[in-house]
């Protein structure tokens, strides 16, 4: 049901690029609109990871560079039944991790050296397998998409905002959209993107949670990382990258407060730590039955 619904998102996306396009330009703009959605979708698919890998600086490791980091990833990838991902450390202090690659056989993790120095092996452990499980259901490649088509709206949002200012567009355009399309599509698409992206987003960091506990058999020790990494991430926030990329972190590593909060991409904290222990209470339970 998680990846019915996250298909479901991404297609809503497209079409809002679509419309956005047809709002603001008429026929040529819906043109402009179907091409820009599928080089975008292609060049997410293909090269977003090296992008985002290159973004914030992540340098690729060895087993004899990072022996622990390296080995746990082994170890939790084995027991998920993937491929050996790629591992990359982040020279950043923000403590923090997250996924990319377009598939289990393209896939990367990287965490910072701020995650490193701060958890346990155990709660490491338990952040690297919240990321394998969003390489093995293959969320990677969805939330990236969806981010880059977002960020499409928001782009032909400013044009088509200075196109209004000074006047661009021709007048077979003007016959094809309604004189307040282009003002709705300038205020709706980006905000109704942003929605998109964070639904997706949401719904996938609580299955990514529940996955990586069950790999583990230990999701208190996910809920004592979750909880570090959200006091440290108001202490030390993330000084490379963009917003537009903090859905792929294992919480948010951008500072954000107010009105802003209501947008987040990432569900509340408290939320999933109540969730990982509900797990923990299960497992508890189960091992009753089983002594008795």
């Amino acid at each position: 049901m998680n990846r019915i619904k996250s298909v479901m998102l991404l297609a809503t996306l497209t079409a809002l690029v679509l419309w956005a396009g047809q709002a603001l330009g008429g026929r040529s703009g819906f043109m402009v609109a179907l091409l820009l959605a599928a080089a975008m979708n292609l060049g997410a698919y293909w090269w977003s990871d090296k992008l985002i890998l290159r973004m914030y600086g992540a340098q690729e490791i060895t087993p004899a560079e990072a022996p622990m980091l390296w080995g746990i990833v082994r170890g939790l990838a084995t027991r998920a039944q993937l491929p050996m991902p790629r591992v990359y450390i982040i020279p950043e202090e923000a403590p923090n991790a997250f996924a990319t690659g377009r598939s289990p056989q393209h896939a990367a993790v990287a965490v910072t050296a701020g995650l490193l120095r701060l958890l346990d092996r155990e709660e490491l452990e338990g952040v690297l397998a919240h990321e394998l499980s969003h390489i093995r259901h293959r969320d990677t490649l969805i939330m990236t998409i969806a981010a880059s088509l977002a960020g499409a709206l928001s782009m032909m949002a400013d044009m088509a905002m200075w196109g209004a200012l000074f006047g661009v567009g021709s007048a077979n355009d003007d016959e094809d959209r309604h004189p307040l399309a282009g003002l709705v599509g300038i205020i709706v698409a980006p905000i109704a993107a942003s929605l998109v992206q964070l639904a997706i987003s949401r719904s996938q960091e609580f299955w990514a949670d529940e996955m990586g506990a069950r790999l583990t058999h230990n999701p208190l020790a996910l809920a004592r990382a979750l909880r570090k990494l959200e006091t440290w991430r108001h202490a030390v926030p993330m000084t490379a990258g963009s917003p537009a990329t903090a859905h792929l972190f294992i919480v948010n590593p951008f500072t954000e407060g107010g009105l802003a909060s209501w947008f987040s991409t990432h569900p509340s904290t408290e939320a999933r730590v109540a969730r990982l222990e509900a797990i923990a209470s299960d497992y508890k339970r189960v091992s009753r039955l089983r002594v008795a």
